[in-house]
């Protein structure tokens, strides 16, 4: 069977002060009127059906995503205690789905991307499931917008044989977060992807890398699987997750991992981290303004205003960022808001923890 596995773990502290730690980024509404979660939700449902969308979350946001998804089973909610990174995540959900069918092959998505074309992208599902089916590791690569320094990069190498019309490349290398003239010449070359950190591939096959790869983990989540289903099983995860080394899955298998193949799309695809790439997927003025929620605006240029009830007036400014809540107000330079995440460490540290 297949099955799409939707990470959903982060607090997106970088979407401060709208995101907290008891109202995660994906349960926000932050494009229209459904969560970031709904629209994954939404666009991997054609694909797979309810009963085979599992979503991968931790337990103080269980009950809030749950609510907001009550289309899927109950049992299709996998809980970490705590996060400890994509990759313990992933090898958990894989145990769960190989408990179903010994053969599974998995999607693995997130519930924080905005993607445009979401035809072209369920296209996209099917023919890397084409691909994984043949023992691949696949990643869904994209076509870079620009030369960002944001964003990891995949090489492709030779060519595959096309899957349902998109073609299809051995993985070369992944790249780190380049500098501005190495991402400027990874774009022109034509021959790197964007990471994107959706994946498709054999529960089998992954689980093998995960055993070559991380040995000591995978002792661990060995032990987690023997007590799938038994009563104590909570009780067991609990005592073995938190003495997991915290790891992605890149750093952890995908970089050195054996037969890996890219399929690079376009599919308007954004990742929703912070208020800069949000605004990025937001309709704008005839002044290059975006704004959710009452507002007013006069001689105010390139700025982004969220509110969720009280009217933003903004007046002679340019790009900014303004965020108002019931109780926290975020205002800060558009080049500067990668610094929120400093902010919040910052209340973390000084006794203002309730506003996290």
């Amino acid at each position: 069977m297949y099955f799409a596995v939707i990470m959903a773990g982060g607090t997106g502290t970088r979407l401060w002060p709208l995101s907290r730690q008891d109202r995660p980024k994906q349960a926000l509404n932050l494009i229209g009127k459904r969560s970031m979660l709904q629209h994954a939700i939404d666009r991997t449902m054609p694909v797979f059906g309810p009963d085979r969308i599992i979503v991968v979350t931790r337990s103080e946001h269980l009950e809030a995503l749950q609510a907001q998804a009550p289309e899927l089973p109950r049992e299709n909610f996998i809980v970490e205690p705590e996060g400890r990174g994509t990759a313990p995540a992933i090898a958990l959900a894989a145990i769960h789905l190989r408990t179903r069918d010994p053969d599974a092959i998995m999607a693995v998505l997130t519930a924080d991307h905005y993607i445009a074309d979401v035809a072209r992208f369920q296209s996209a599902l099917i023919a890397a499931r084409a691909i994984a089916e043949d023992n691949r590791l696949v990643t869904m690569g994209i076509k870079p917008a620009s030369a960002s320094t944001g964003f990891g990069y995949i090489k492709q190498g030779k060519s595959l044989d096309e899957a349902h019309g998109f073609p299809v490349f051995c993985v070369d290398k992944f790249v780190e977060k380049p500098d501005l003239p190495s991402a400027i010449t990874m774009k022109e070359s034509g021959l790197y992807s964007w990471n994107s950190g959706m994946f498709f591939w054999r529960v089998d096959r992954i689980l093998k890398e995960f055993e070559r790869q991380m040995p000591v983990f995978f002792t661990q989540l060995k032990q987690v699987e023997m007590v799938l289903g038994a009563p104590d099983y909570e009780q067991k995860l609990g005592l073995i997750w938190p003495e997991v080394f915290k790891q992605t899955i890149d750093y952890g298998v995908m970089e050195n991992a054996e037969n890996v193949a890219v399929i690079p799309v376009d599919i308007g695809w954004v990742d929703v981290g912070n208020w800069s790439s949000l605004f990025g997927t937001l309709s704008r003025d005839e002044n290059g303004n975006a704004a959710v929620g009452p507002h007013a605006t006069i001689d105010t240029h390139n700025t982004l205003l969220f509110g969720e009830k009280r009217l933003i007036a903004a007046i002679g400014v340019k790009d900014l960022v303004v965020v108002d809540t019931a109780d926290a107000l975020l205002v800060c330079p558009l080049d500067r808001e990668q610094e929120v995440r400093d902010m919040v460490k910052l209340l973390g540290e000084t006794g203002l923890r309730a506003w996290l």
